[in-house]
């Protein structure tokens, strides 16, 4: 005890620092946990609150996950989560490491710093202003190209019920807004190497790809493992703003089979049946997974190479 009153007065200043953090967390992440009884509940408000209500309703067991996967949509809804999901990793991975290496071999760094904010513009904006970009690119009567197909004597082409083109588009919104983010990550990597290392391999008459490939890329894996393992957790959730505000309220049913996925799904059934238990159930079972696909790719990446894993 004394040991550990010890080292309270020693970092008493950094505790103060991450106490307000703390606290956050506390009161929107860890008090929260006990809501997902609702989970296992038909849950009905009752008018002496939440605790009342919890306690007053109904305990109904895996009902809801049942309800949840039993539909007709549950193949739609998991094909479309999972397959976007591996899209936004895969590519923009590659994009925002791609990006972070021609920045790192640009030699005007103001240059850079140009580019750098250009890029982290989109990451700022809401997917309401988002959406309004892209309706001034895709709307039917005064988007920009259908103004250019009817200038061209071309029929208007209304893209808003296309299929085909929104599983690309999403992909490339969803990528777009978070590159300048993401890039900025890895180019902050590759700024802290050791020159050393680049100036001991320009005199063994290494080219700039082979610097590239063989000190670059080898610095980058740790954090590259780490970020994919992170986002490998989330690969269950959805971008609700994305699928749902960008192809106007999730494409009104005509765009159904490409833009809907388990967050808009839920919010849709909470919307029209007003179920709170099933949208509970949802995010506790995306919770679940993904804290199940995070320990499952740690422990393989553990296995592979023990300094790149997240714990």
């Amino acid at each position: 005890m004394n040991k550990v009153l010890k080292n309270i007065r020693e970092n008493f200043i950094f505790l103060l620092m991450v106490l307000p953090g703390a606290i956050w967390l506390i009161l929107f992440f860890y008090i929260p946990v006990f809501g997902n009884a609702v989970a296992f509940q038909d849950f009905h408000i009752h008018p002496d609150g939440f605790l009342a209500s919890v306690l007053n309703s109904k305990w109904v067991g895996l009902d809801n996950f049942r309800f949840l996967f039993s539909s007709q949509d549950a193949y739609i809804i998991t094909r479309n989560t999972l397959l976007y999901n591996l899209g936004f990793i895969v590519l923009g991975l590659i994009a925002a490491v791609a990006i972070a290496v021609i920045f790192s071999e640009m030699r005007s760094k103001k240059l850079v710093k140009v580019f750098q904010t250009s890029m982290l513009f989109p990451y700022f904006l809401s997917w309401v202003i988002i959406s309004y970009f892209v309706d001034a690119f895709l709307n039917i009567d005064k988007g920009l190209i259908n103004h250019i197909l009817e200038s061209m004597g071309k029929d208007p082409i209304n893209f808003y019920t296309t299929l085909g083109i929104w599983p690309v588009l999403l992909l490339f919104i969803g990528i777009w807004k978070g590159l300048g983010y993401n890039s900025v990550l890895y180019y902050a990597t590759i700024m802290g190497i050791d020159p050393t290392y680049y100036e001991a391999a320009i005199v063994d008459g290494a080219s700039k790809w082979q610097r590239i490939r063989n000190i670059t890329l080898p610095q980058l894996a740790p954090l590259i493992t780490v970020l994919t393992i992170l986002a490998v957790g989330n690969i269950f959730r959805a971008d609700f703003g994305l699928f749902y505000t960008v192809t106007r309220n999730g494409g009104g049913g005509s765009l159904y089979s490409v833009t809907n996925v388990l967050d808009v799904y839920v919010y849709n059934g909470l919307a029209n049946t007003g179920d709170i238990s099933m949208s509970a159930a949802a995010g506790l079972y995306q919770s679940i997974v993904g804290l199940i696909l995070v320990v499952t790719s740690n422990l393989i990446v553990r296995r592979i190479d023990k300094e790149s894993a997240l714990f």
